[in-house]
C-alpha cells in the first residue's frame, strides 16, 4: 500500500524547481563571460539561451502527454538525467555547439520538471492549488537569487564559471535521491475519473484559449526581462546583476506570502495589478539612471511576482478538467514564446550596435522600450478578463473517486 507524504514529496519538488532556477540565475551571470571566452556575439548568445527555453516547451508539453500514462516519478528520472547530462556538458563546453547542446539538455530538464511537478502540486494540495503554486514557483526565483549571488561571490575570489556551474550538481543529486524513496499519487485529472478525450475537450474552452494566448505575454514579461537584464543594463548601471538579484528577491517575498494576498483578491484582479506594475517597472528600467533604477527593479519584481503561477492556477481552479496537459500546454506556452522573443530581440540588439558604429549604451533600454508594449496589451486583456469573472459563476472542484 502506498503511503503518501505530501509535506516530503513537496520539498523534493521545490528542491528540483531549485535547480532549474539556478540555471537561470547562474547563466545569466556567466552570460557576458561566455561571450568573451568562447567569442560569440549577441545573436549567438541569444540562440544560446533561446535553446533552453524551447527545449523546456517541447519537454513540458510531451511530458503533460505522457505524465498520465507513465506516472510523476518515472517523469522525474528522465529529468534528473537531462539536468546531469546538461550540467556536466557546459562543464566542459568547447564552444557555441557545445553550449547550444548542454543548454538544449538543460531545457529538457527544466521543462520536465515541471511537467511532473506543477501536476504533483495540484494533486497534493486540491484544496489550495494557486497558493501552493505560489510557494513552489517561489523556488524560481528563489534559486536566481542564489544562482545571481554564488557568480558575485565566485567572480570575486576568482573562481571561474565552470566551478559556478558544477555547484547545482549538489542539488541535482539530492533531488534526485529523495524523489527515488518516495511514493507517488496518481495526478488529480486520473484521481478524478475525467476521461483523457474529456480532457483534450477542455482544452478547447475559449477560457483556456484566452490564457494560453496571454501567457506568451506574461512569460515573455517576466522571464526575458530577468534572463537578459546583465546584457541589457550592462552599458547602464556597474551593477546590472545586482538588479537581477533584487527584482528576484521581491518575487520570493511576494510569492510567500501568496496565501494572505489570494484571500485580499482573486486570481485575476492579482493578474491585472502585477501587469500594470510590470509596465510601470520595465518602463522605469529603460528610463531610469543612477539609484533610481534599484527602485524600478523592485516595482518590476512585484510586477511579474505573481504572474507564473497565478496563471497556472487559475487554468487548473477555472478549467480542472483540462488536467495535467492544460498545466504543460500553459507552460510550453510561455517558454516557447520567450525562446522566439529572445532569437528576435538578440538580432535587433546587434542591429542598433551596429547601426550606432558599436556605441551599444542605448542598445538595452530600447530593447526594453519595445518589451514595454506587451504588458501593456495585457492590461487590457486582463482587464477584460476581471470583467467576465464577474458574470461567471464559480467554478465546482471535481470529485475524487477511488483508483
Amino acid at each position: 500500500m502506498q503511503t503518501i507524504n505530501r509535506t516530503q514529496l513537496f520539498r523534493a519538488s521545490c528542491l528540483s524547481l531549485l535547480v532549474t532556477s539556478l540555471s537561470f540565475g547562474i547563466r545569466a551571470g556567466i552570460l557576458n563571460k561566455l561571450g568573451t571566452d568562447f567569442q560569440l556575439d549577441k545573436t549567438q548568445l541569444g540562440t544560446i539561451t533561446a535553446t533552453a527555453f524551447w527545449g523546456f516547451p517541447l519537454a513540458v508539453v510531451f511530458g503533460g502527454i505522457i505524465v498520465d500514462i507513465i506516472g510523476m516519478k518515472k517523469l522525474l528520472v528522465v529529468a534528473f538525467c537531462f539536468h546531469l547530462a546538461g550540467i556536466l556538458l557546459t562543464i566542459f563546453a568547447q564552444g557555441y555547439w557545445t553550449l547550444f547542446l548542454s543548454t538544449l539538455l538543460i531545457g529538457l530538464a527544466n521543462g520536465t520538471v515541471e511537467a511532473a511537478c506543477n501536476p504533483l502540486v495540484t494533486a497534493l494540495y486540491p484544496e489550495s492549488k494557486t497558493t501552493k503554486l505560489n510557494h513552489f514557483h517561489l523556488w524560481f526565483p528563489g534559486g536566481i537569487v542564489i544562482g545571481t549571488l554564488i557568480v558575485l561571490l565566485l567572480n570575486k575570489v576568482g573562481l571561474g564559471w565552470q566551478v559556478q556551474v558544477s555547484l547545482m550538481l549538489i542539488p541535482t543529486f539530492i533531488y534526485g535521491y529523495l524523489f527515488s524513496k518516495l511514493d507517488f499519487p496518481v495526478t488529480e485529472r486520473v484521481s478524478s475519473g475525467v476521461s483523457t478525450s474529456g480532457m483534450y475537450k477542455a482544452l478547447w474552452n475559449p477560457l483556456f484559449i484566452f490564457m494560453f494566448i496571454c501567457m506568451f505575454g506574461t512569460a515573455i514579461t517576466e522571464l526575458f526581462t530577468g534572463q537578459w537584464i546583465d546584457v541589457l543594463l550592462k552599458n547602464v548601471t556597474d551593477n546590472a546583476i545586482l538588479i537581477l538579484t533584487l527584482d528576484t528577491g521581491v518575487m520570493v517575498v511576494g510569492r510567500a506570502f501568496a496565501k494572505p494576498v489570494l484571500k485580499i483578491v482573486p486570481p485575476q484582479v492579482l493578474l491585472l495589478i502585477s501587469t500594470i506594475l510590470a509596465a510601470l517597472g520595465i518602463y522605469l528600467l529603460s528610463t531610469v539612471t543612477g539609484p533610481g533604477i534599484y527602485a524600478a527593479a523592485i516595482i518590476f519584481g512585484m510586477g511579474v511576482c505573481y504572474f507564473w503561477p497565478t496563471m497556472l492556477g487559475f487554468v487548473n481552479e477555472n478549467l480542472p478538467k483540462t488536467g495535467a496537459i492544460g498545466l504543460n500546454l500553459m507552460g510550453g506556452a510561455g517558454m516557447f514564446a520567450v525562446s522566439l522573443y529572445t532569437i528576435v530581440m538578440g538580432r535587433y540588439y546587434d542591429n542598433i550596435v551596429k547601426a550606432a558604429n558599436g556605441d551599444n549604451v542605448t542598445a538595452g533600454p530600447k530593447i526594453l522600450q519595445a518589451t514595454l508594449i506587451i504588458p501593456l496589451v495585457l492590461i487590457v486583456a486582463f482587464t477584460g478578463l476581471v470583467v467576465y469573472m464577474k458574470t461567471k459563476n464559480k467554478t465546482k472542484p471535481l470529485p475524487q473517486v477511488a483508483v
